[in-house]
């Protein structure tokens, strides 16, 4: 009787286990590769299976290049993921193609969404309906390096706060060999990193203007202002000899290897730039012109739930986005990654603001501009070339802006629903 007691209950047991992972949900969790960012999800994920045992999260990765194709991709034969990273300014590619639907209010209160996270959270609204909600936000800074500062006779405590006292750094710093070619630059020059926003968003206000009119549609750098800041930009190469595109293959990658004095950058690099060991370095605000005029650019990826995602599996989804754009998860991102949360309450506590390194990109996001990209990848692409006209072919300023305005403006065109 003992034994067969015993047996019954170990079938029972059995039984229940077996109930119990048949209703497990499982879910997927998409972004690109970046490591940190892998690392931190990993950790969220680990939380949140602990507190919800019956839903697992696959997180599955891409690189960078390849991310907007593969989701596309995957949701045209109907194998995508359930939640999604995407960045701010792909949103109306990815609502146009029914990729994403809206936010179900029941989960994600809008009354809530616009008390308690940062303004540019508006991005990903349209018409009624907010389609995603960030972890992080970020802003940019100018990074230093203080050893290269120091011998360049420069004091590490007093980083530029003009873009004159910029240039005169970057000036003492870049070095030269016998045939003029650059061996240790002042500054990076990255177009296709976060120089085309520094342009974009920060210089060409400083210079009197704005990049875009009627809600970002329109373009409006072909002026005398973006004429100026594109003047400012190409003559850090062309004149003043303090940077070059192309060094070293990325900006970070030059500061990163000690042969840059300076780069403009986002909060995401923090994480990799932790692990630097040859040198120490700093972050200071993005250097202001001689008006004290101040601008910075904001931006984030934002988590999405599939439009093909229903049921259960959309159940489970709206937990786990809950979960990754909660407090705790936006900590355990900044802690790991270096982006700040999108919460204001999370972000604005005084430690951080008085933190020497977050402190400089929090007071950013006080004076940034969010872009509202309709094909980022394609307006990128856009900048880039128009400077390398300059850099490389010897074409006017004028002339560049002039055909990267047209350009532009055919691509947004192009993308409006």
């Amino acid at each position: 009787m003992r034994r067969t007691a015993l047996f019954a209950g170990l079938v029972a047991g059995f039984s229940t286990f077996a109930f119990n992972a048949a209703q497990a949900v499982e879910i997927q969790y998409w972004q690109y590769v970046f490591d940190t960012r892998v690392k931190a999800m990993d950790e969220l994920i680990a939380n949140f299976q602990k507190a919800n045992p019956d839903i697992t999260v696959k997180q599955v990765t891409f690189p960078y290049a390849d991310y907007q194709t593969r989701v596309i991709a995957a949701n045209m034969s109907g194998n995508g993921p359930d939640v999604m990273q995407l960045f701010y300014g792909w949103l109306d590619k990815f609502a146009a193609g029914g990729i994403l639907q809206p936010l179900p209010s029941d989960a994600f209160p809008h009354d809530k969404i616009e008390s308690e996270f940062f303004p540019i959270v508006s991005a990903m609204k349209r018409g009624d309906d907010y389609y995603g909600l960030p972890t992080a936000v970020r802003s940019l800074a100018l990074f230093y390096n203080k050893k290269l500062f120091t011998e360049a006779g420069l004091d590490p405590a007093n980083p530029p706060k003009t873009l004159d006292e910029f240039v005169a750094a970057a000036e003492k710093i870049s070095k030269h060999d016998d045939a003029g070619n650059l061996t240790v630059a002042g500054t990076t020059l990255d177009m296709g990193g976060q120089d085309h926003q520094w342009w974009r968003e920060v210089l060409i206000r400083q210079y009197g203007g704005e990049p875009y009119t009627d809600n970002d549609r329109k373009v409006a750098y072909d002026s005398d202002a973006g004429i100026q800041a594109l003047k400012f930009y190409t003559s850090l190469q062309l004149e003043k000899k303090i940077g070059q595109a192309g060094f070293m293959d990325e900006g970070q990658a030059a500061f990163r290897a000690g042969k840059a004095g300076m780069t403009i950058d986002g909060t995401f690099r923090l994480g990799s730039f932790r692990t630097i060991k040859d040198f120490e370095w700093g972050v200071t605000e993005l250097p202001t012109n001689d008006k004290n005029i101040r601008s910075n650019y904001a931006s984030y990826f934002a988590n999405g739930i599939s439009a093909k995602t229903t049921g259960e599996k959309l159940e489970a989804a709206k937990k786990f986005l809950a979960y990754i754009s909660s407090p705790e998860a936006m900590s355990i991102w900044l802690k790991t990654v270096g982006e700040l949360p999108a919460r204001r309450s999370a972000a604005l506590t005084d430690a951080n603001l008085k933190d020497p390194i977050y402190g400089p990109f929090l007071k950013g996001l006080e004076y940034a501009h969010t872009t509202i990209f309709l094909d980022e990848a394609a307006q990128r692409q856009n900048a880039i070339d128009m400077t390398n006209r300059v850099l490389l072919e010897g074409q006017s300023v004028e002339e560049s802006i002039k055909q990267a305005a047209e350009g532009e403006q055919e691509i947004i065109d192009a993308a409006q629903p």
